[in-house]
């Protein structure tokens, strides 16, 4: 059903503002989200991790709800014609769910896991959908994010996270030098990712030259 020039003018121009109203509900959301998640940057954060990522799933059913009555904004055919007005928040909702899955199990969270979380489709032929872009952008933000919390972690105290974190971006790293990347703005936000891991490797060989390193090798071995 597509909005014909002439039948259904009144509805076409209510359409972006309905969007919006939608959209500014997930914005509040993504920030309750993304506040409770800064929690574990701060003294302690750690320990409370868990609790943590379990209430940010509780939030991510609100974003589920939240989404169901976006779709209905608009034709189903239409979901590149109103993109920018959802993009902006998608991508930050792809950055979170994939802070909360790394925060979980140290791994990176597939494209169809995200889509799951948000409530949405993997594929553009089945709906409303994760457009892969908008995916890649999320995860170069979760890159900055665990730049971040590996310069925490030394302040804490704990010192094998940022070895762990380091691994993971330069696995992520490999993965990105493989993508031929034709989005100006995907591009702009791939450089920014040599810079988080040249910071995670700055932390890294600070924690060389203190002999710290050893200490939390040894640390992880126990763990394991």
């Amino acid at each position: 059903m597509g909005l014909g020039a002439g039948g259904n003018g009144a509805d076409a121009l209510l359409c972006p503002q309905e969007i919006r109203k939608v959209v500014q509900a997930l914005e509040q959301t993504a920030r309750e989200i993304l506040t409770l998640l800064q929690g574990v940057h701060q003294g302690g954060g750690f320990q409370h991790i868990p609790k943590k990522c379990q209430k940010a799933r509780e939030h991510f059913g609100t974003v589920r709800t939240q989404m169901e009555s976006l779709k209905t904004k608009f034709p189903a055919d239409q979901y590149y014609r109103f993109h920018e007005h959802w993009r902006f928040v998608l991508q930050r909702l792809v950055f979170l769910a994939a802070f909360v899955v790394y925060l979980e199990s140290e791994t990176l969270v597939t494209r169809e896991a995200v889509a799951e979380i948000l409530g949405i489709e993997a594929e553009r032929e089945r709906g409303f959908h994760l457009d892969i872009e908008d995916y890649l952008s999320g995860v170069l933000t979760l890159a900055s994010e665990l730049a971040r919390l590996a310069v925490n972690s030394v302040t804490a105290g704990d010192y094998s996270r940022p070895l762990r974190i380091s691994t993971f971006i330069n696995e992520l790293d490999s993965g990105f030098r493989l993508l031929n990347l034709k989005n100006d703005s995907l591009r702009k936000r791939y450089d920014g990712l040599k810079y988080d891991v040249k910071k995670i490797e700055e932390v890294v060989y600070d924690l060389s030259i203190r002999g710290l390193n050893k200490e939390a090798t040894g640390g992880v071995a126990g763990e394991k």
